[in-house]
């Protein structure tokens, strides 16, 4: 049985999330809560979990600050679950160390199955395979890329949307589909907003940069 901890001071959010849980399969999660952040924080400390569930605007301690004091001693997995979903937070609560954010409404079922999959990677009894496209590599397990060789450094934005591309390699991925992958379903972003990252990332890899191929009126793919 896997251990978790979530900090959530919305009473609806974390009886819906316990309830579903513990009740999806029976024997799989251990589901443990705090109202607060130095509450959830103490728990963290004073037990072993497998995964920690934070939200982000939380009483007394922010899930931010939980997560930086965690990450001093300790690379149990953290998953956000809130509704800061600016740019700006996000990349935020990837350089404190967490291992996924998710923004608020989401739904429960794809809730679960990441809290599944990344406590699976985290024990080792998962290995994801490293995707690649000629020269470019992406490896999800350890989130590098590789482009000719040398290690590239990508915002999280860029990282998502070259994972996207990378694991339908040869295959047209809308607008539409990219940003609700990346930013969320409920995402209100501007495709400009997305045309300005894949600049970005396009730049970032250099010669392969020239694999990502905007096909007009349909998408963006990637080829190799």
């Amino acid at each position: 049985m896997y251990r978790i901890l979530l900090v959530e001071d919305d009473k609806n959010i974390k009886d819906l999330v316990f309830n579903y849980f513990t009740k999806k399969e029976k024997n799989v999660f251990q589901v443990e809560a705090a109202e607060d952040g130095q509450s959830g924080l103490e728990k963290a400390y004073e037990n072993n979990y497998d995964l920690l569930l934070l939200d982000v605007m939380l009483p007394e301690l922010d899930g931010f600050e939980i997560c930086r004091e965690i990450r001093k001693n300790s690379d149990v997995p953290i998953m956000f679950i809130t509704s800061r979903a600016s740019e700006s937070d996000i990349l935020n609560g990837y350089a404190l160390g967490c291992d996924d954010y998710v923004i608020k409404p989401f739904p429960l079922p794809v809730l679960y199955e990441k809290v599944n999959a990344l406590i699976k990677r985290s024990k080792g009894l998962v290995r994801s395979k490293i995707f690649t496209a000629g020269s470019l590599s992406l490896n999800p397990n350890n989130g590098m890329v590789i482009s000719c060789g040398e290690e590239v450094k990508l915002t999280a934005r860029e990282y998502s949307i070259l994972k996207v591309l990378i694991e339908n390699k040869g295959r047209i991925i809308s607008r539409e589909r990219l940003i609700d992958i990346v930013w969320g379903y409920n995402s209100d972003t501007d495709e400009r907003v997305l045309d300005t990252h894949m600049r970005n990332l396009r730049k970032a890899l250099g010669s392969n940069g020239k694999s990502i191929k905007t096909v007009i009126r349909r998408g963006y793919k990637i080829e190799g």
